[in-house]
């Protein structure tokens, strides 16, 4: 019987997992290479977390190991070549949780504009007044910036057509008209820094973007500038970051996705009171978890019948 070895993460149903396999399957923790490589000896597949670390070193030692199948979207902690040259194959969930995640942006978005959260504390310690945050500016007529235009920036554009936003976008690998058709108009990202009143980080996690929000980045947005990451927590250098916000170079941001997740319990963006941190809990809906689930056991069981899973990462794909 094939041997599965799944993350211990809530978000993995292990349950769902051996009721649609017909294989073993144990759930272990795989926080770091080591642990991962112990757990994994002689398994055939690998469904694994967003902070499994599945190396090289990883692969090479896992002789039996024909699938990785990473339960999310990004595949940031995956080496997808070392994978193919080992002749394991690699696979994602790429759009179960397109909705939530737009609707979670949307929701950080309108949080750090109207302050909620900020006055919801204030009136929580006994206070009442709406002159007791930072200026709250009309939404109507601003612009928006979306990095990359993938399905959840999509989504997120469809979803903020009621506020008559202007919206921009930067993505190298969708053109002009593309982008037209969805009445976005198509930016430079120098120049998508510097005319968004808002912006929204839908890239994923590669050698070009980490870091694309550094301090140069930050000194080009607007000071009443709202920065949202729903995307991944290395888009952003976090002590330009904290930075910006402590200095009032940008007026807020709403973070779902930190470098280090969790963060230490002392980590400075969670203390400020112009940045919202959510627990990397965009992607969550009972309906998105299942789907996530059922798609994970999919592409398994695919694997290890030796086809073609139907989420397969080309390992020469070109954003990788």
């Amino acid at each position: 019987m094939p041997r599965v070895v799944a993350s211990d993460d809530p978000m993995i149903d292990t349950a769902l997992l051996r009721e649609k396999l017909d294989a073993e399957v144990v759930a272990a923790e795989t926080d770091d290479e080591a642990a991962l490589a112990a757990a994994a000896e002689g398994a055939d597949a690998l469904v694994v977390d967003v902070n499994t670390p599945v190396t090289a070193a990883v692969l090479d030692e896992l002789d039996d190991l024909r699938i990785v199948a990473r339960a999310g979207v990004g595949i940031d902690n995956v080496d997808v070549g070392a994978a193919a040259e080992n002749g394991v194959q690699v696979t994602n969930v790429p759009e179960y949780c397109t909705d939530e995640v737009a609707t979670h942006t949307v929701t950080l978005l309108l949080d750090c504009i109207r302050t909620v959260a900020a006055y919801d504390r204030d009136v929580r310690n006994g206070n009442w007044g709406w002159e007791r945050t930072r200026p709250v500016h009309r939404v109507r007529g601003r612009t928006l910036g979306l990095v990359s235009f993938g399905p959840i920036a999509r989504r997120v554009r469809e979803q903020v057509r009621g506020f008559d936003l202007d919206v921009v976008a930067y993505d190298p690998y969708v053109d002009e008209t593309d982008m037209a058709e969805a009445g976005v108009e198509k930016v430079t990202l120098d120049d998508l820094y510097e005319r968004a009143d808002y912006v929204s980080l839908h890239a994923p996690l590669t050698d070009d973007t980490r870091g694309m929000v550094d301090a140069g980045a930050l000194e080009a947005m607007q000071d009443h500038a709202v920065l949202v990451n729903t995307g991944r927590g290395g888009l952003i250098d976090e002590e330009a970051l904290l930075d910006a916000l402590r200095n009032e170079a940008i007026a807020a941001a709403g973070l779902d996705v930190l470098c280090q997740e969790p963060p230490e319990p002392d980590h400075p963006l969670t203390g400020l009171d112009n940045c919202i941190v959510t627990p990397h809990a965009a992607w969550y809906s009972e309906e998105a978890r299942e789907e996530l689930n059922a798609t994970v056991a999919a592409n398994v069981r695919a694997a290890l019948a030796g086809e073609t899973p139907p989420d397969y990462i080309d390992p020469d794909t070109d954003w990788l």
